[in-house]
């Protein structure tokens, strides 16, 4: 690949597209730790890996047209060579990286708005996702400091047209320290495409969504701040959506009530993906030559990525008898337990940074992504000693005595137990102070607590600690601080906590 590092010119983006502005809604970190448009490349990979394997799998009686749409004929060998070895797969670890591209037509058309690491636990059938912000800011031998991680695809296509997708594979296994077996990138029209061309799905929708705040494509820079925004509304049931509403249905993120979370969101991206695969295994879809050939058309266009078709077919089999339950989502972001934190670089542009100053903390997260969600037993988190300290923040008295008598029951050590100097958490909140080394005990905490963890240690609680130790030098220090939040109290009646 060409080298990039001398070549951060301003007139390479304006290419491709406009770059970022600095907006007041990044500002307010807005755009962090969200799972955009996630479900555009997730699904157009979900409709190569059900296409190629309905066509391997469908009886001969059925299929005579099929060999007289371009392409099929190659793929006909695909279940003789199924047995071959995925990158990866030896390791029983398979790392797939997902981009999603506004494309041609598109403003910014070769920023990655979507970035995701998906990882396949070929072993224990499970999958991880972790959702990467495309403001993280970079470092590497070929981009200099506040380099956006969104910027690396573009760069690589302005200077060598196609090798974009292999660009930020290489960046994302370097700062993750993970290999990168495969990366798939799509855009926006082939995702909406593919669902007209199906004649559209029908999903059943849990609770009825309302976002006000919608973006209008192309109405960015409109000095009418609320022209620049829609309401969208789906009606709660069975709603039946082309392209663009799908596509809306799943982008969607600043929803009233509880459709503005990110667990809501991938909800509906489950039922969007759900409805297209029920879709796509119809006789009507699948026996119809005029639909076969315009999906397949539309990945051929749409889709850029370095899986071979016996691939494709492979990865499938892996994965599609995997459960919701078995499906881990992870998010880098830069709340209040986050690893990132926001910046504004030496250039004036918004970036996110590690919080640890480096990226060693967010490369534990990845490499134990599994081992973190592995259902930890209490046998293992007992092995390692774990120490704890409770602290209640909430005005309810007995909850960090209720919390205690369970996770002694669960082989921690309680060193203990008192009031939080900030009241008042929402949620509950872990401080591991072993920075990752216990990670059965961490594991186990949150299976039992429902606490999010982090690292990184507010001022506040640094001071209150270090008041204890004057006062107390004797005192043992824990490997994990537990702050009970509003939550405990809510979940309190007819549970351990």
């Amino acid at each position: 690949m060409t080298e990039l590092k001398n070549n951060f010119n301003p007139e390479v983006i304006n290419k491709l597209g406009q770059p970022e502005k600095n907006t007041h809604r990044e500002k307010k970190g807005q755009s962090s730790g969200k799972i955009k448009k996630i479900i555009i490349f997730s699904l157009v990979t979900l409709f190569a890996f059900t296409i190629f394997a309905s066509f391997a799998s469908i009886n001969k009686e059925t299929d005579s047209f099929l060999n007289k749409i371009p392409v099929i004929s190659q793929l006909r060998h695909l279940t003789v060579n199924s047995d071959k070895t995925l990158k990866g797969e030896e390791d029983s670890r398979i790392n797939i990286l997902l981009l999603g591209i506004g494309g041609k037509g598109h403003d910014g058309a070769y920023l990655t708005d979507t970035i995701m690491l998906a990882s396949i636990d070929t072993e224990n059938k499970k999958i991880a996702l972790l959702s990467i912000p495309r403001d993280l800011s970079v470092t590497t031998d070929k981009y200099p400091y506040g380099t956006k991680i969104n910027n690396i695809n573009a760069f690589a296509e302005a200077n060598n047209p196609g090798s974009g997708g292999q660009a930020i594979s290489d960046v994302v296994s370097e700062i993750f320290d993970v290999p990168i077996n495969y990366y798939v990138r799509v855009d926006f029209d082939g995702f909406k495409n593919i669902i007209d061309k199906i004649g559209g799905i029908t999903v059943n929708v849990a609770d009825t969504l309302d976002d006000y705040s919608y973006p209008i494509e192309g109405q960015e820079d409109n000095p009418d701040y609320y022209a620049r925004y829609k309401h969208l509304h789906v009606e709660k049931g069975l709603q039946k959506m082309d392209g663009e509403l799908a596509l809306e249905f799943a982008r969607s993120r600043h929803a009233a009530g509880a459709e503005g979370s990110d667990f809501a969101r991938a909800r509906r991206q489950q039922l969007i993906m759900e409805a297209v695969k029920d879709k796509l295994l119809t006789v009507k879809v699948l026996l119809n030559p005029m639909t076969i050939s315009g999906i397949i058309s539309e990945l051929s266009s749409h889709i850029s990525t370095n899986l071979q078709p016996w691939e494709m077919l492979k990865l499938w089999s892996l994965v599609k008898d995997i459960s919701k339950e078995d499906i881990i989502n992870k998010v880098l972001d830069n709340g209040n337990s986050g690893l990132l934190r926001s910046e504004i670089s030496a250039a004036g542009a918004y970036i996110l940074v590690p919080t640890a100053g480096d990226f060693s903390k967010i490369k534990n997260l990845e490499q134990n992504i599994f081992s973190e969600n592995s259902g930890t037993t209490t046998k293992e988190a007992t092995s390692e000693n774990p120490t704890i300290e409770i602290l209640n923040s909430t005005s309810v008295t007995g909850l960090g005595t209720r919390q205690a008598s369970d996770l002694e029951k669960n082989g921690f050590d309680i060193v203990s137990i008192g009031n939080s100097s900030q009241k008042n958490f929402d949620k509950s909140v872990i401080y591991d102070l072993t920075f990752g080394e216990k990670i059965k005990s961490l594991a186990l905490l949150k299976e039992k607590t429902g606490a999010s963890a982090t690292f990184e240690l507010p001022e506040w609680l640094k001071a209150d600690i270090a008041k204890e130790l004057q006062n107390d030098t004797n005192k043992k220090r824990p490997d994990f601080i537990l702050i009970i939040g509003q939550d405990a109290n809510k979940t309190a009646t007819g549970t351990n906590q």
